[in-house]
């Protein structure tokens, strides 16, 4: 697989901008996305209260990041093992996660009077991180070479 991809120069170049993709999602959080969070959890969060934030706003922020790394994401896997079937699967499972950990997420935020600020920051990393990529490719790789 790895010999095939390395031929094909496109392909190389598809998924070099893709992972680029990612970086100026990450770069540019700052800047692109509503996130009060991101400041709040960079310092010793632990013995601070959480910061005040704009629900509609955080939700918007987190939704537009997730899309941004779900697309780029998909592309990734698309560009590496050209096989639409686990593209739809890794779609309906970022569309399954985003809101389970939608849900968690502000179901702590808004239910519990002092959550525990891990719980938060694990599950908001996942939101805006694309971890669960990290964690497709290697399972997708290794059914591969498994058939």
């Amino acid at each position: 697989m790895l010999k095939e991809i390395r031929k094909d120069k496109k392909r190389v170049l598809l998924l070099f901008l893709a992972i680029l993709g990612l970086v100026f999602v990450r770069a540019f959080e700052n800047q692109l996305f509503y996130d009060p969070f991101l400041q709040f959890f960079k310092y010793d969060y632990q013995n601070k209260p959480l910061p005040s934030f704009d629900a509609m706003k955080l939700f918007l922020g987190l939704f537009f990041r997730y899309v941004l790394n779900t697309f780029l994401s998909l592309a990734i896997i698309y560009l590496l093992f050209k096989q639409l079937q686990l593209v739809k699967f890794s779609a309906l499972l970022f569309v399954v996660l985003f809101v389970v950990f939608m849900l968690l997420f502000f179901g702590i935020l808004q239910f519990f009077e002092q959550p525990d600020y891990l719980v938060l920051f694990y599950l908001r990393r996942f939101l805006i991180q694309p971890l669960f990529l990290v964690l497709f490719i290697p399972a997708f790789y290794y059914q591969q070479t498994v058939r």
